[in-house]
């Protein structure tokens, strides 16, 4: 069993949302996840320990947060080179956010990202039966990289 941390701001709760639903489709697939804000970990060396990263940030004024940038970097520092990864967010309007994670996941800290890309979904569509469905979906997928 691998251990898979999902690292997400939230403003609204619907990042959090998606964080809870793929977190389920991780442990679908029989590895353990764990959910926790960006703003819980302090330091790179919190970010040891785990074989799998997604990263969640919703879309504000066509950017990721401020709080996801500090993190990005921060997390930089851990190296996780070649670990799994994924991205994903919520928007209203546009989507920047999550593209942009998932490429400074990929081509930063080259990372063996989810072959579905990044997850975007718009905020009104997170608690449907569509939106959870690609959450838990998305969270398989994260588990299937590690039988690959």
């Amino acid at each position: 069993m691998k251990k898979v941390l999902i690292a997400y701001i939230t403003r609204t709760g619907k990042t959090q949302k998606m964080a809870e639903y793929i977190a389920e489709g991780i442990r679908f697939s029989g590895h353990e996840a764990i959910a926790k804000k960006i703003a819980e970990i302090k330091t790179e060396k919190e970010l040891e320990g785990f074989d799998g990263y997604v990263f969640g940030c919703p879309t504000y004024h066509r950017d990721m947060t401020e709080g996801m940038k500090k993190f990005l970097f921060m997390a930089e520092g851990a190296n996780l080179i070649g670990k799994i990864g994924g991205a994903f967010g919520s928007y209203t309007h546009s989507g920047e956010s999550v593209p942009m994670i998932y490429d400074t996941m990929l081509y930063v800290f080259k990372m063996d990202m989810v072959d579905l890309g990044p997850l975007s979904l718009k905020e009104a569509a997170i608690e449907s039966k569509e939106g959870l469905r690609s959450c838990q979906e998305y969270g398989k997928a994260v588990g299937k990289k590690f039988k690959a």
